[in-house]
């Protein structure tokens, strides 16, 4: 067995607790001759500005770009909310994607049995849901030039954000989606907005132009306002999403809520595959942020923490029958009634981090 490096950056707040949880799973899995991953942290975020001046540092940089996979907690709070733009905690993150050229993000929206009554929307609506978004995430109007303020006198301003797509980027983000939903139910829909946009005409010609390399994939065009709507009124009519990066932003918050609890969810952010050893650049993170409010009380939910373990697992490794295990574990965990505060019903029992995450490994092992 070839040993696999990992690069862990707890961040800010509940970061440090969920990857704890994160270490003594790969320690087990080690222990237990499963995987051989050797692993070193580093500080990105709020931590990185206090001990560096910078939201990751060059040799943490350098780090992330050696490793076979970067798993990330959380970055952020009150307390960096005077650091200059620049240095900001988000920053780090932003710098990750931007240097390892993670272009794909993935965020899985799956409804557990146990919590599909946590859901917003009735029980027949969810239960069961497995839905993958996949988000084009380096391109778009959140990097396009000009985006500006300008003044125009008279007490005035125009705010200008630019939607760019060249037909490339486009192409990889939908080869990606339709690569993945070969491994699924063979369905994906790509959503823009074509109706009224340009980038929304050139998105939905390349679209077209992928799918007819998939024949074994149903290829399915849907107007993004219209995919807002369904999500909520038949959310599992769908199983890959490939979408924009303002879109894809705003779909994959509402198909997480979806599943009862935004801080149960794992993403992916994937790079492009290297021509001569096929592996990509990734880093794995939870959709939740750094909660603040509760760092330090043992108390922070660590599922979705592991659960972006069990995606590395998956798409950095292929070790698609250990991380299908994780996956399961966490499913039997919740089914035994074992909920973190945030995620509390009547009936169950409220435990903690450490307990939940034992728990998680105790399964596995049984």
């Amino acid at each position: 067995m070839m040993s696999e490096k990992l690069f862990l950056l707890p961040g800010d707040g509940i970061g440090t607790e969920i990857m704890a949880e994160v270490v003594k799973l790969i320690e087990w899995l080690n222990a237990a001759g499963k995987t051989d991953f050797t692993y070193e942290s580093g500080l990105v975020g709020g931590c990185a500005y206090d001990a560096c001046g910078e939201a990751i540092s060059e040799a943490d940089m350098a780090k992330a770009l050696a490793a076979d996979a970067v798993i990330f907690g959380a970055v952020g709070g009150p307390k960096w909310d005077d650091v200059p733009y620049e240095q900001r905690p988000e920053a780090g993150l932003l710098r990750l994607r931007k240097d390892l050229q993670l272009f794909a993000n993935l965020r899985p929206a799956i409804c557990y049995p146990a919590l599909a009554d946590a859901s917003a929307l009735k029980r027949e609506l969810v239960e069961g849901l497995d839905i993958l978004i996949v988000r084009e995430l380096t391109g778009g109007v959140y990097f396009g030039e000009p985006k500006e303020i300008t003044e125009l006198g008279n007490g005035q301003k125009r705010a200008v954000d630019t939607q760019v797509y060249e037909s490339y980027e486009i192409d990889r983000i939908c080869r990606v989606a339709f690569d993945l939903a070969r491994t699924r139910g063979k369905l994906v829909h790509s959503a823009d907005k074509k109706n009224v946009m340009k980038s929304g005409v050139l998105w939905d010609e390349v679209a077209h132009q992928v799918a007819r390399d998939y024949t074994d994939v149903t290829f399915e065009h849907i107007l993004a306002d219209n995919c807002a709507m369904q999500l909520v009124r038949n959310p599992k009519q769908f199983d890959v999403i490939v979408t924009d990066n303002l879109f894809g932003d705003i779909l994959s918050d509402a198909a997480a809520m979806l599943t009862g609890s935004l801080g149960m969810l794992p993403s992916a952010s994937l790079g492009a595959p290297d021509p001569s050893t096929g592996k990509r650049k990734a880093l794995y993170e939870p959709v939740h942020g750094s909660a603040p409010d509760i760092a330090g009380k043992g108390v922070a939910n660590p599922i979705a923490m592991v659960a972006s373990f069990a995606m590395a697992l998956r798409y950095s490794f292929n070790m698609v029958e250990l991380a299908d295990q994780v996956e399961a574990a966490i499913a039997g965990v919740l089914g035994d009634g074992l909920r973190s505060a945030d995620i509390m019903q009547d009936g169950c029992r409220q435990v903690g981090t450490e307990e939940m995450g034992a728990a998680i490994i105790a399964k596995l092992s049984a």
